[in-house]
């Protein structure tokens, strides 16, 4: 676990922590940004690796997921090495915290330990200032998910 100003960041090991995720980018998604909830959720949920930020009293903040292996490869033209961050959702009352660029660093940090030599994403067009920060090059054409606009993102870890 990670502490950072009032919060943490772990990595989703039991089913309440799990449970706790699929809140978050349900509030986020589903209800917010209005992604049918048969999109939200997908085959790869059980073998990813979910992150969770939660406030000092256990409220969730934030949420997000590394596709390793096989569910990555499909999605970062078929390379094993590169792992797929995904489903990143930081709550309302919590953004601009710091949060979202911790649970990103989170997911990074798994996928290094998985031995990946990098993290591909798909962003909303709105976050890539966001990525862009955190060191991630845009590429490929911008495409719509879930009636979304959203661009290719990578970065290589250190």
């Amino acid at each position: 676990m990670t502490g950072t100003r009032g919060y943490a960041v772990r990595v989703a090991e039991d089913p309440a922590d799990l449970e706790a995720c699929f809140a978050v980018r349900k509030e986020v998604f589903v209800r917010e940004q209005g992604v049918p909830e048969d999109l939200e959720y997908d085959e790869h949920d059980a073998g990813a690796v979910h992150v969770l930020a939660v406030r000092e009293d256990g409220v969730p903040l934030g949420t997000g997921r590394l596709l390793y292996g096989e569910a990555a490869a499909a999605r970062t033209g078929g390379d094993l090495a590169v792992g797929s961050l995904g489903r990143l959702a930081v709550v309302r009352e919590a953004r601009g915290l710091g949060v979202g660029a911790a649970l990103v660093r989170a997911i990074e940090e798994a996928a290094h330990a998985r031995g990946l030599t990098a993290v591909d994403l798909h962003a909303q067009t709105r976050a890539l200032g966001f990525y862009e920060r955190l060191g991630y090059e845009a590429y490929g054409p911008q495409d719509m998910e879930a009636g979304i606009a959203h661009r290719s993102m990578r970065r290589s870890l250190p």
